[in-house]
C-alpha cells in the first residue's frame, strides 16, 4: 500500500478536513436515524395504528439500540484502531482488525437475532410492551419482523466508520442514504396502500438495511487503503482485544441508553397507571408513545452532533499517531464550538415550536390529552441540549484519541449513574413528571464533569511531542 495516500490527514486544513468527514458521517448517521423516525411518523398518521402503534414503535426502538451498540463497538473500534495504525505506518496490522471485525459483526448479528426470536415475549414485556394489549399486540408484530433485519442491519452500521476510515466518507454516506431513500418510499405503500400496519413498516425498513448491507459487501471487494486478504479473516485475540477496547465507549453510550430507556419506559408505564387521565384504558399509551417522539427528535440532534464527532476518529488517530498534538487540540476546540451550535439551535426549537413538532407525529388523530403532554414533554425533556451535545462530542473525541478509559467512565456515568437513577428516583417524588426531568438533571451533572476532563485534554495538548515511530 502506498503510504502517503493518507497522508493529507497530517497537513490539510482542519476545517477542510472537518468538513469532508464530518458531513458525510453526519448525513450517514442521520439517515439511519431516519429508518425509525419515518416508521413513526408514518405510523402516527395512520389512523388504524395511531398511538398504539406509536407505543409500539418505542418499545421496540431500544431493542434496536442493543444491536446498534455491537455493531458500532467493533465499527468505531475498528475505524480508530485502522486510524492510529496508520498513523504509525502499520497497514498489515489495520488490515487485519478490518478483517476480524467483519467477521466479529456477522457472528454476532446472527447470535442476537436468534435470541430475539426465541425470547420475544418476555423481552417487549421488560420493555414496558404491556402497557395495554393493543400496544402489546402491535409490538410483537413489528419486533418480530424487525428482528429478521437485524444481520443485515448491524452488517451496514459497523461497516459504515470501516468505510470511512478507508478514506471513502461519501461512500458510507451514499450506502446508508440509498437504504433510507427505499425505506421512505417503501413505508407510505405498505402502510397506507396494502393495509399492512406494523408488519408494513417494519418490511420497509428491513429491505432498506438489506440494500445498505449489499454495497458494504461490494465495498469491502474493492477497499482502498486496507483491503483485507484471506489471512487477515483469521481471527486474531489480540486483534480483536484492541478493536473491541477501542469501541467500547460507542458500545457503552449505546447499551447504557438502552439501560435508560428500560427504566423510563418502566417508569412511564408504572406511573402513567396512577394518573388520573393516564390511568385510563383508553390514554395509557399516550405518555410512552409521546416519550418515543421525543426521543427521536434528540436521535437526530445527537445523530448530528455523533456524526461531527465520529467523522473526525481518522484524523484524531492519525494526528495521534503521528505525534501532531497541536493539530488535534484545533479540531478539538472547532468540534466542541460546533456541537454547542447544535445544541443551542435544537434548544430554540423544541422550546419555541413543539407543537409543531408534534403534529408531524399524528396529533390530529389524537385527543387534546396527548398534545398537552407532549409540548410539556418537549420543553422540559430536552431543556439541557447544549450540555447533552457538549457530552456526546468529549465522550467521542476521547475515544478517538485512544483514551478508552475515561471516555468510558463518562459515558457510562451519564447513562447508568445519573440516566438510570434519575429515572427511578425522581417520579418517587415527581410522578411521571419525574421521568422527563431525569434527562435534563443527567445531562447538566454530566457536564460538570465534561469540563474538568475537557480542560485536562488541553492541558495535555498543548505540547506538541512526537511519538515514537
Amino acid at each position: 500500500m502506498d503510504q502517503e495516500t493518507n497522508q493529507f490527514l497530517g497537513e490539510e486544513h482542519i476545517g477542510k478536513l472537518m468538513r469532508k468527514y464530518a458531513v458525510p458521517c453526519i448525513i450517514s448517521l442521520l439517515v439511519g436515524a431516519l429508518y425509525n423516525i419515518v416508521d413513526q411518523i408514518f405510523i402516527a398518521n395512520a389512523s388504524y395504528l395511531g398511538s398504539y402503534g406509536n407505543a409500539a414503535n418505542t418499545v421496540v426502538f431500544p431493542l434496536t439500540v442493543i444491536a446498534l451498540a455491537i455493531a458500532v463497538m467493533i465499527g468505531d473500534g475498528c475505524c480508530a484502531f485502522v486510524s492510529l495504525n496508520l498513523g504509525q505506518k502499520r497497514p498489515e496490522t489495520a488490515r487485519k482488525s478490518v478483517g476480524n471485525s467483519i467477521i466479529m459483526v456477522i457472528a454476532s448479528g446472527l447470535a442476537l437475532c436468534a435470541v430475539y426470536l426465541i425470547f420475544s415475549d418476555s423481552i417487549i414485556a421488560m420493555f414496558g410492551g404491556t402497557v395495554n394489549a393493543e400496544t402489546f399486540k402491535h409490538s410483537k408484530e413489528y419486533f418480530f419482523y424487525i428482528t429478521l433485519g437485524i444481520p443485515f442491519y448491524m452488517f451496514g452500521q459497523a461497516l459504515n466508520p470501516i468505510i470511512r476510515a478507508d478514506g471513502s466518507p461519501r461512500f458510507a454516506m451514499t450506502s446508508t442514504l440509498a437504504g433510507a431513500v427505499l425505506n421512505i418510499i417503501l413505508d407510505p405503500v405498505f402502510i397506507f396502500v396494502f393495509k399492512w400496519g406494523m408488519m408494513g413498516a417494519a418490511v420497509a425498513t428491513v429491505l432498506g438495511q438489506v440494500v445498505t448491507a449489499v454495497l458494504s459487501v461490494w465495498y469491502i471487494v474493492h477497499m482502498k487503503l486496507v483491503k483485507p486478504v484471506g489471512t487477515d479473516f483469521k481471527m486474531e485475540n489480540g486483534i480483536c482485544r484492541k478493536t473491541l477496547v477501542l469501541g467500547i465507549t460507542s458500545f457503552l453510550s449505546q447499551i447504557s441508553l438502552v439501560a435508560a430507556m428500560a427504566a423510563i419506559n418502566n417508569m412511564i408505564r408504572k406511573y402513567g397507571a396512577l394518573d388520573p387521565v393516564f390511568g385510563q384504558e383508553q390514554y395509557a399509551q399516550i405518555p410512552m408513545a409521546v416519550v418515543g417522539i421525543v426521543m427521536k427528535f434528540f436521535q437526530i440532534v445527537i445523530s448530528i452532533v455523533v456524526g461531527m464527532a465520529a467523522g473526525c476518529i481518522p484524523v484524531v488517530g492519525f494526528n495521534m499517531g503521528a505525534g501532531k498534538k497541536l493539530r488535534v487540540k484545533e479540531l478539538f476546540t472547532k468540534l466542541l464550538l460546533a456541537e454547542a451550535a447544535v445544541g443551542a439551535a435544537a434548544l430554540l426549537i423544541v422550546e419555541l415550536f413543539p407543537q409543531r413538532l408534534i403534529n408531524i407525529f399524528g396529533a390530529a388523530n389524537e385527543s387534546a390529552y396527548y398534545t398537552d403532554f407532549a409540548v410539556k414533554a418537549f420543553r422540559i425533556y430536552l431543556c439541557m441540549m447544549i450540555a447533552a451535545c457538549v457530552n456526546k462530542a468529549c465522550f467521542i473525541f476521547l475515544q478517538a484519541m485512544g483514551k478508552a478509559a475515561e471516555s468510558t467512565v463518562l459515558s457510562m456515568v451519564r447513562e447508568i449513574v445519573f440516566g438510570v437513577g434519575f429515572a427511578l428516583l425522581l417520579p418517587l417524588f415527581f410522578g411521571l413528571d419525574g421521568v422527563l426531568y431525569s434527562m435534563p438533571l443527567s445531562d447538566i451533572l454530566t457536564f460538570a464533569i465534561a469540563v474538568f476532563l475537557i480542560l485536562k485534554t488541553y492541558r495535555q495538548l498543548n505540547q506538541e511531542t512526537a511519538m515514537p515511530a
